[in-house]
């Protein structure tokens, strides 16, 4: 009975393994969540936080996701950096060439995705007039 009992419990603790660590999984998509509610709490437009939030939480790991907070501002420092010297400064700080490139990356690809977007709408707009 016991060894029963056991088999069961494994089996419902895979069960729900599979459902939090699977691809699109409530880890996923809580992390995804973290992500642009931090991206829109430091400036970023909320759809392009969005955007940002799914892309990073699916090609960062939680590691490099975390060595990104080092991008914040410390005490003393603006929001957003005011120089070129103060945002290199910041992009030292987080120490993860790749979470960088990353970060850039999917910045560029989402603005531009957004962009397009309005850009479409405003043609549909002016063909519609």
């Amino acid at each position: 009975m016991r060894g029963f009992l056991f088999l069961i419990a494994a089996i419902v603790l895979a069960g729900v393994a599979y459902i939090v660590l699977r691809d699109d999984g409530l880890l996923e998509q809580v992390t995804a969540k973290r992500v642009e509610q931090a991206l829109a709490a430091n400036g970023a437009p909320e759809p392009l936080a969005q955007c940002m939030g799914e892309k990073l939480a699916d090609r960062l790991s939680i590691e490099q996701l975390r060595k990104l907070e080092a991008l914040a501002p410390r005490e003393g420092e603006s929001r957003v950096p005011q120089t070129t010297r103060e945002a290199l400064s910041r992009v030292k700080r987080v120490d993860d060439p790749e979470a960088v490139r990353v970060l850039g990356e999917t910045g560029a690809s989402c603005t531009t995705e957004i962009l397009r977007a309005q850009i479409e709408a405003e043609f549909e707009r002016l063909k519609g007039k």
